[in-house]
This record gives structure tokens, sequence and C-alpha cells, in this order.
């Protein structure tokens, strides 16, 4: 069976999100597919990396640069005119005039419960994309149980059709931690609070901003903030800019970490802090609990899901007192701290990519018809 991967977004230099969760899958199906006599045409519109994938005898790239509307004009000409047997976007759109089977990973439909986080074109966009994929699709890939539950109820998709397929956590961070630390971000001052993510509404960065400005007195803790601005940013950068001199003076702007320094940074706080108010998938919640990292989390969306049993302290992301209060107990708190670590060693022992692999292989074979076949 021939598999077409829209790999476009899985080649960006700065992965975080979807971007991540594309490239780790494709490399997790690397030996899955090989294993399975399969082969993979990955479809790109720039060149990646000389070490971006292991090299594999089952693998084509088919890198076909175009300057706009890459996925409806040119990834849809290349698919009319050389079809694979199955046809998956792990992190994008099916081309519009594309009907032949399908298979979309949908992360998350954050944006019916927070639209003011997104301009109005990006909801607008988002809407169609979600429902779009969701619909033309054969098979659907659901993050979580929250976003299948959302898909039904947002967008009317039937059940059937949706498999809750989890990612997992990149198994370089536990390598990486196992070497010596690499330089880490100037001006870093232990003990910190950690937030790692991109800087963005949907994140709730400015209530982090006032939970800590709340506590700071309290605790010696630095507030590390890591991560790139993000769109609608600016209620953020306001935040800060407003924020008391004592107060901004013992938060650290850290821009994007490098894979190479994320591992420690995480390790090295005390707190990581992930109170987002709408997610499909929280990756950073289960590099906390890798790193051996103690984790605040919302108490909604997937969150709780990912968390299990006792992995993270969980808060009501709209209640900036709960965080508050959330943030100086796990601060001042130390066997609190070494139980949630405790607990988050095993929690994460549920997401590994090889099987997120094999899972996702059995769905694109489904979705081809692939196993009816091979009766015949």
């Amino acid at each position: 069976m021939l598999i077409g991967i829209d790999a476009s977004r899985a080649t960006m230099a700065q992965r975080t999100g979807t971007e991540a969760y594309a490239w780790q899958l494709i490399r997790a199906l690397l030996p899955t597919t090989a294993v399975a006599g399969h082969k993979l045409r990955l479809y790109v519109n720039q060149s990646p990396s000389d070490d971006w994938l292991p090299p594999a005898d089952h693998v084509t790239v088919r890198h076909i640069p175009f300057p706009r509307m890459w996925t409806h004009l040119r990834l849809a000409a290349e698919l009319h005119l050389h079809p694979p047997d199955i046809f998956f976007t792990p992190a994008h759109v099916i081309p519009l005039t594309y009907f032949r089977p399908s298979v979309a990973t949908v992360h998350d439909l954050g944006y019916h419960y927070f639209p003011e986080a997104h301009t109005r074109q990006q909801v607008a966009y988002l809407r169609w994309s979600t429902r779009h994929n969701a619909r033309r699709a054969r098979l659907v890939l659901a993050d979580s149980e929250a976003t299948k539950k959302d898909l039904q109820t947002f967008d009317q998709i039937d059940p059937a059709k949706i498999r809750v397929v989890y990612p997992a956590v990149d198994p370089q961070l536990a390598q990486d931690l196992a070497q010596p630390a690499p330089p880490l971000p100037e001006g870093l001052q232990p003990p910190y609070l950690l937030f790692i993510s991109t800087l963005q509404p949907r994140k709730n960065v400015v209530r982090i901003l006032e939970a800590y400005t709340a506590v700071s007195p309290h605790i010696p803790h630095q507030l590390v903030l890591a991560g790139k601005f993000g769109w609608q940013s600016a209620p953020i950068r306001a935040a800060l800019d407003n924020l008391p001199t004592a107060v901004r003076s013992r938060i650290l702007l850290t821009g994007f970490v490098p894979d190479a320094q994320k591992a420690h940074l995480i390790a090295g706080a005390d707190v990581l802090l992930y109170p987002s108010l709408h997610e499909g998938f929280g990756f950073p919640l289960l590099e906390g609990n890798v790193c051996g990292t103690a984790v605040l989390a919302s108490s909604s969306s997937s969150l709780p899901e990912l968390a299990g049993d006792g992995s993270a302290l969980l808060v009501n992301p709209l209640d900036t007192v709960a965080i508050a209060t959330a943030v100086r107990q796990l601060a001042t708190d130390a066997p609190l701290r070494q139980t949630l670590v405790k607990h988050g060693y095993e929690n994460v022992r549920r997401f590994q990519w090889e099987s997120t692999a094999v899972q996702t292989l059995a769905i694109l074979e489904e979705a081809a018809g692939f196993r009816a076949k091979s009766k015949k």
C-alpha cells in the first residue's frame, strides 16, 4: 500500500504543537510501515534539513514548491496525477478537489470556546478547515476523547468515523536529560516557575501573570516564560508592560527554546505552569511528567484526561485566585511536588510514539480498505 502524507508542517525549523506532532508521528511511522511492507510518499513545500528523517528505502520525498495556495493547487495536482492508496494529513487540510480515500487529524476545537483568542478571519478559517477535514476524510483521528466529543457536538460528525489516538511525548527529552546540561537561557535564576509554549491568549498567559503578581511577594521563584509570541499577543505584551517594576524584574522571557535546551529547562523548574484555556492535547503536561517536574494544569478540555490519576494539580483556568493559590501551594510544598512527580513518571508511560504509529497505521489501512483487499 502506498501512503501519501502531507509533511509540509513537519519540515518547519521551529516546531511547536501540531508541527511537532506531524514530525514525531512521521518518524514513528517509518519503522512501522517498513515492517508492514508499505511505502510512504511525503509531500513537502520546502526542502527539509538533512537530519529531518533517517534514510529509509521505502520512503520518497516529493518536494513540490509553489508560491501560494500550495495545498489546494500544487498538492492537489500532485495527488490527482499520482494518487496514493490513502492520503493522510496530520496537521493541515485535505485539498478541496481531492475526493479519494483520506484520513485527517483534528487536534482541537478550542475556537468554539474562546473565539476571542483569535481574529475573526482565523475563527472562520478554523471552523471551515476542521469541518471540511472531518466531513471529507473517510476516517478522522482525534487527539483526545475531549476532541472527539467536540467534533460530535459542534460539527455533528458521526462518532463511528472518529478514532481517538493519543499523541505522545518526544523521546529525545529523556535522552537529553541523561546528557550534561547545555547552556540555558541567560538570566535564568533558580528556583523558578516555568511556562513553556507559544505566548498567545489561548494559553492563559495574562492570568498566569496576574497570579504570579499576587504570589510573588511570598515565594522566591522567578517566572520564566519560554516561547515565542504568537497571534493575538498584544494583550500579553500590554500585561507585561503594566506589571509593577518589582514583579516585572523577576520575569524572564526566553523566546523560542531550542530542542537542545528544553529538557534541562523543564527539569530545572520547581513547577511547570499550564493552566491553558483549552487544549485538544497538551504536550507540556507530559513533558513535565517526563522531566520530573510538578505540573499545574487546567481542569478543563483534554488536560484532566491526559493527567490521569494525580500527575498534575488541576485548577479552573478562568479563576485567577485559584491559579495563584495553586502556584503558591506548589512553590512551597516540596512533598506535594514529589508526589506529583512520582505519579507523572507513571502516567507518561501511557503515551509512546510507537503505539501511536501502530494505531495510526491500522486506521490508514482501514480507510484504504487494505485489509479487505488482502483477504481476497
